[in-house]
């Protein structure tokens, strides 16, 4: 959803926001959905899942920061990084 709200109010309307509006979440969506997601298409290790998380998460808080709300953007992070590390942790072999 940041991606979205970043696409169509950082770029003009109609074009090339529209097409960043919609684009940049479905490549993210795409990105999640091909190695991080449990049915993912393409079995990485849990670096590799780690790398695509951080990519997404980081490009929605660069999204934030870009739309002049760097609040925001830290607190995504923050949130991103605890719920992350909790996940990860969980998915660990004991």
């Amino acid at each position: 959803m940041s991606l979205g709200i970043w696409g169509f109010l950082a770029w003009p309307l109609p074009w090339p926001g529209v097409l960043i509006g919609i684009g940049a979440p479905a490549l993210a969506i795409l990105a999640w959905a091909l190695f991080v997601s449990p049915k993912a298409v393409i079995r990485v290790d849990a670096f590799g899942r780690a790398l695509v998380e951080l990519a997404v998460m980081l490009s929605a808080a660069f999204a934030w920061w870009g739309l002049g709300q760097p609040i925001v953007a830290v607190v995504f992070t923050v949130v991103a990084t605890v719920s992350g590390i909790l996940h990860g942790r969980s998915q660990l072999p004991r």
